[in-house]
């Protein structure tokens, strides 16, 4: 075992000075489903099986979810003698290799936590020290994705600790998505876009839709916290490297509307779709939200942009996606506790998206097929004004497309 760990520690030396990220494993964002928001530490071998079986009977994995991802506390007490990683085999008799190859058979990934720290969050080993002994493990376990965590990091590089973890996953040889979690208060969208596939740019959510969680010392983020904190940053984002505002409370308790924006903006932002909830017992109302194909594919279109807040009318808020074949996403999201009627003006909305594709709405010029995505009805055209109401806390969500035979505006 020694031998072996000299061997793989020589291995990373060499491949270190060349070493880059994987490509091709996050071209769109990432979609899958983390335990950590629903079950925090309480998870086990069971518990993971079973999610793995409900991702596929409940349609999750065939609207796109992907990941089966484990975070903190999966850890034994300590390493082994060799200082390898191993599982807590009270919670995961069968072992790591045994599960992922049970997630793998269902047509699934399965993604694993770790810390560029000392400890983790929930106080079990970090991998500092051990970044190539602990890729090489998780590349042996067969895993596909690494969430690495920022605790007990102190005094310690941001910009080197995820470049060693990224060089060591590439030495490993086993294509691993790279999640970071190092919460933005290093600014990774400035320097990780050859580092990680992703990269949190905010603190942890919480279970509320507009107010802060307090806990002692240190709060929990609102969904329109992480909101807030994400949406001036989309320049960053693109094809395999994406920001992200946490991960998804939908199905967690918040209302049907909350549910409804909450979701469709994080599409909107071309965030990672990564639920919280347990998806083992999610209601219909649930279920219809997070597998809506309309509203998964503004998400995943491949144009890879993250939307733009255009403008904000007494607590509207009017954003707009470019798509592909010179499609638009057009949100009004009501961040008010009243439903808002409001006209759309198109000619108002005439902008050149400057800042990261170029693309221009071109309404004086253009007239587009709109479809309502959430609510349905009859499509129309922007070729006249139109009225909507926009429910309280929630979103009306339009796809734009160039209508086949233009029509004169009137």
């Amino acid at each position: 075992m020694k031998k072996n760990l000299l061997l793989s520690v020589l291995l990373g030396l060499c491949t270190a000075v060349s070493a880059q990220k994987w490509d091709g494993v996050a071209d769109t964002p990432p979609m899958g489903w983390n335990s950590w928001n629903k079950f925090a530490c309480d998870i086990n071998e069971e518990l993971i099986r079973e999610i793995a079986d409900a991702m596929v009977d409940s349609g999750l994995a065939d609207a796109g979810y992907l990941y089966i991802n484990l975070d903190d506390c999966w850890h034994a007490p300590e390493r082994d003698a060799d200082g390898f990683p191993q599982c807590d085999t009270t919670r995961f008799p069968s072992g790591m290799k045994a599960l992922a190859d049970y997630v793998h058979a269902k047509g699934l990934k399965i993604g694993i936590y770790s810390d560029a720290g000392r400890r983790t969050c929930g106080g079990r080993f970090g991998s500092l020290g051990h970044e190539y002994q602990d890729a090489l493990q998780y590349a042996r376990w067969g895993f596909d994705y690494l969430k690495y965590d920022w605790c007990e990091s102190e005094n310690i590089n941001p910009v080197g600790a995820y470049t060693l973890m990224r060089d060591a996953l590439r030495a490993a040889g086993r294509p691993i998505l790279f999640s970071m979690c190092e919460w933005g208060g290093n600014k990774p969208w400035e320097w990780a876009a050859d580092v990680g596939h992703m990269w949190r740019t905010t603190g942890d959510i919480g279970l509320s839709f507009s107010e802060q969680i307090v806990h002692g010392d240190w709060e929990q983020n609102s969904v329109l916290r992480c909101l807030d904190l994400n949406a001036p940053l989309r320049k960053y984002a693109g094809p395999g490297h994406w920001n992200d505002p946490d991960m998804l409370e939908v199905g967690n308790g918040l209302t049907e509307n909350q549910d409804r924006a909450h979701f469709t903006l994080w599409c909107m932002m071309a965030a990672p779709l990564i639920l919280g909830n347990d998806i083992r017992q999610m209601s219909d109302q649930t279920a219809a939200i997070v597998t809506d194909p309309d509203v998964i594919a503004i998400d995943q279109d491949p144009l890879g942009v993250q939307g733009l807040r255009h403008s904000t009318d007494q607590g509207l808020e009017i954003w707009f996606k470019p798509l592909v074949n010179g499609d638009w996403a057009l949100c009004l999201f009501n961040r008010t506790k009243s439903p808002r009627e409001y006209t759309i003006d198109w000619q108002r909305f005439n902008f050149t998206d400057d800042e990261v594709s170029g693309r221009s709405t071109s309404f004086d010029t253009i007239v587009y097929d709109v479809r309502n995505l959430w609510y349905g009805g009859k499509s129309f055209r922007t070729n006249r004004p139109h009225e909507v109401t926009v429910p309280a806390e929630d979103v009306v969500l339009y796809r734009l497309s160039p209508a086949a035979k233009q029509t004169p505006r009137r």
